[in-house]
């Protein structure tokens, strides 16, 4: 009795089920564009940017989801499948005396709407429940253009055989057939494209790079592919950014922040254009140049983006697009849309509101701030909308209304011997079995390209190679080569380097993190960094490189050792501006040799020598340390825009004028009042000293050379802190803070000091302020390359390795 009973109420369950299942208990109100047939075909799109965040409270029923922001890419999309449809029924041999009809929906580029809009297009639109066996009204789907968005769709369609056919779905996680058996789609997987890329870094010897992705399954598995490529190359990645349409400000500046702090000149954006973009138009604002942008399918010929005003920044940007078709019959079909021709069809309002710029009197409900249209509106037929030369995305949405098609063929025509007669009615059509006749489909449009899939759902790889190019104020997306599978199944890479312009003109960018070592050097790994990352030490006592980027160094054969010139191309050494460094030391062998003027007894010509030789000496000296100070800023000014170059004919200018206006003060000094020996008695002593001549003259010398020291004091204080450990400018502000208190503390031990004391202080303060300047200046790079070889790299040179790495 008890398992009699439980039969019963499993028999009334299953009575209650088929009484009730297809009842249609809700309706979300989501506009469409309808069309009915023998066998509808439903389709989704993301016509909508954005969908606007909805509060539930859980309390009450929630609002109807809204949208803002109008794709007309997107757009075109609904129209091509709409047009392929037509040209389908009006064929009288693809599918004769049967129509198809569709049912379009807007995914407001969502996976929640995506849902809402699929759950629609499996209800009947009438509410009927009159079939048993609750067939949905559709036989297939074409979705959706983002990967997030299919795999929801894919998911919860795959248990129920609903074929989908994805347009602009390229994540290589959909070719999986055990969670999504009834995905396919007309646009190579991710994995093709991940492959794609790695060939095209590469290609082009890019090392070091940095990498943005988006925050859905697009972005991430797509960029996790790429890594897994480029890793087995040896590539670096930098940084990895995440970014997502519905990122707030913050988010984005976080982003925008990090490129800019980066030493990154090549980026690969694996996003799609709509999450791509709030960054884009960020980077413009910050004016941030000089990076190659590397773009993934989604986003390289995109017309949103492709403009005079991002070329600024983005101008150059490389990357991967699928093949491009021309469909010259669709030109006619989009030029007839107007919202007076057929008032109700969905989204024609809000793209005449776009495209013309007012709304149709019948649209009121659209945006109300812009003005009602009079009615004798035509739109701009120049717009990339009507443009069908080149056509990509529309083209896969086109091949995917013809797959269905031509499925839907062999399942009603399928008797060979007799191709008219029928194997199955219209009505005998359901969803598994154009499932199992899509995975069969092969047949070659009228374009000459053959369209079938493989096991996984995939069609074979074929890219076109873009670059952004700028053509009469215009951005042209320039195919300079392609990328496919041979004959044999392997990858071929084929570019036309000449006829691409890159982010820096024709030269290529160079993406490394670390030079090449020189010769006399090896690599040494840097604690936390990647391994493109490294120092370059010199090679100890005994060993040596003969070839550059040498990872170790090899030992001297028996009875030879290394020579001293070892650390003659090192980091710090080239950094330390040999012509002016060579030209200070030798001024400052000067400044040590004047002291002899003033041994032996006083002559005119000795008294002359020893105030003007000490004078034009040390004007060399302070000159060519205000040449360094200078070359140490212009440096480090050179990355900005308009920044003056200051070169070695720049420097040698600074040094002779500098000096040569010491020398015209000496002749005057020399022409009207020259120093003269004279005697002076004292306490029975006579006293044999040089007289200045003119004081004034002399105080001219040394107020011109402290002139020139003070404003290498001020210029070097200003630039102690730009970004290098072995900053000239550090050490050059600590020599004249000791060169200024020798000469401020001279001029009244001078005046002060009677006789032969005099001269004492003099020679003093000559050799003081010498020595001040060879120790600060040139003491602390000696200590490094004698004994700590191992900070003699450029990093180190540079300020860029962390405080943990030091």
């Amino acid at each position: 009795m008890i398992m009699f009973g439980h039969g019963i109420h499993i028999c009334l369950i299953l009575w209650l089920h088929s009484c009730f299942a297809c009842n249609l208990l809700g309706d979300f109100g989501m506009p469409s564009s309808t069309e009915d047939g023998d066998i509808v075909v439903g389709g989704i799109f993301p016509v909508s940017n954005k969908q606007n965040h909805l509060s539930a409270s859980f309390e009450k029923e929630p609002p109807d989801a809204t949208c803002n922001g109008f794709d007309m890419r997107a757009f075109r999309w609904t129209q091509v499948m709409i047009f392929a449809i037509n040209e389908i029924n009006s064929d009288s041999t693809l599918l004769p005396n049967i129509s198809l009809g569709y049912r379009i929906f807007d995914s407001c580029a969502s996976p929640t709407n995506t849902l809402r809009a699929a759950l629609t297009l499996l209800s009947d639109p009438n509410g009927d429940n009159s079939t048993v066996q609750c067939q949905p009204p559709v036989s297939a789907l074409i979705a959706e253009s983002g990967s997030s968005q299919s795999m929801a769709l894919a998911g919860t369609f795959g248990p129920f055989n609903l074929p989908m056919v994805s347009y602009f779905s390229t994540c290589a996680c959909l070719s999986d057939k055990s969670k999504y058996p009834t995905f396919f789609r007309t646009i190579p997987s991710d994995f093709h494209q991940a492959k794609a890329l790695a060939f095209l870094v590469k290609r082009f010897g890019w090392e070091w790079i940095g990498t943005l992705q988006s925050d859905n399954d697009y972005g991430r598995n797509g960029l996790s592919a790429f890594m897994s490529e480029v890793k087995k190359l040896g590539v670096c990645i930098a940084f990895t950014g995440t970014v997502l349409r519905t990122y707030p400000q913050s988010k984005i500046l976080e982003v925008v922040d990090m490129i800019k702090m980066s030493t990154v000149k090549v980026i690969l954006a694996f996003v799609p254009e709509g999450d791509l973009y709030p960054v884009m138009k960020e980077i413009v604002r910050q004016n941030i140049t000089g990076i190659q942008w590397i773009a993934s399918e989604a986003w390289i010929t995109a017309a949103r983006p492709s403009t005079a005003e991002m070329f600024k920044s983005f101008g150059g940007t490389i990357g991967f697009s699928v093949r491009k078709m021309a469909i010259p019959k669709l030109q006619n079909f989009l030029t007839n849309i107007s919202p007076y021709s057929n008032p109700g069809a969905a989204f024609v309002g809000r793209f005449w509101e776009t495209l013309v710029g007012c709304k149709p009197f019948h649209h009121l409900s659209v945006s109300s701030n812009i003005p009602v249209c009079r009615g004798d509106e035509t739109p701009d037929l120049t717009s990339v909308f009507f443009n069908v030369t080149q056509l990509r995305v529309s083209y896969n949405v086109y091949k995917a209304v013809y797959t269905i098609a031509h499925a839907i063929h062999q399942l009603i025509f399928c008797n060979w011997n007799s191709p008219r007669e029928k194997c199955l009615n219209a009505s005998q059509i359901n969803p598994n079995l154009v499932t199992s006749q899509l995975r069969q489909v092969k047949f070659v449009d009228e374009f000459g390209e053959t369209v079938f899939f493989d096991k996984n759902g995939d069609l074979p790889p074929s890219y076109d190679i873009i670059n952004w190019q700028l053509r009469q104020g215009e951005v042209q997306h320039v195919t300079v080569g392609y990328f496919s599978t041979s004959a044999e199944a392997a990858y071929e890479l084929v570019i036309r380097e000449d006829d691409i312009r890159w982010s820096t003109g024709r030269v290529v960018p160079q993406a490394v993190c670390s030079e090449l070592c020189p010769t006399g050097t090896r690599r040494a790994p840097i604690k936390g960094r990647p391994s493109c990352c490294f120092d370059c030490v010199p090679c100890a006592d005994g060993t040596i490189t003969n070839q550059t980027g040498a990872l170790d160094c090899t030992p001297c054969p028996e009875e030879y050792w290394s020579n001293e010139e070892r650390s003659r191309h090192t980091p710090l050494v080239r950094a330390n501006n040999a012509e002016l460094s060579a030209l200070l030391l030798f001024s400052l062998f000067l400044c040590f040799l004047c002291p002899l003027t003033f041994i032996a007894q006083p002559t005119a010509w000795s008294c002359m020598l020893r105030h003007t030789a000490f004078a034009v000496t040390f004007a060399l000296c302070i000159s060519c340390v205000l040449g360094k100070t200078l070359v140490v800023i212009t440096a480090f000014r050179a990355t900005l825009p308009g920044a003056t170059k200051f070169g070695p004919v720049q420097q040698r200018v600074i040094v002779y004028s500098c000096t040569v206006v010491q020398v015209f003060i000496c002749i005057l000094w020399l022409t009207i009042t020259p120093p003269y020996p004279q005697k002076r008695h004292n306490n029975r002593k006579i006293i044999v000293e040089c007289n200045t001549g003119s004081d004034t003259a002399f105080y001219a010398v040394l107020g011109y050379i402290g002139f020139l020291a003070g404003i290498c004091l001020v210029l070097a204080f200003l630039a102690r802190k730009l970004p290098d450990n072995f900053n000239e400018a550090k050490f050059i502000t600590f020599s004249m803070l000791v060169f200024c208190a020798v000469w401020i503390t001279f001029i009244p031990a001078y005046v002060s000091s009677p006789g032969k004391y005099t001269v004492a202080v003099e020679i003093f303060a000559i050799l003081s302020s010498a020595f001040g300047l060879l120790v600060c200046i040139f003491a602390p790079k000696c200590y490094i390359i004698i004994f700590h070889s191992e900070k003699n790299t450029r990093q180190h040179v540079m300020g860029k390795v962390p405080k943990t790495a030091l």
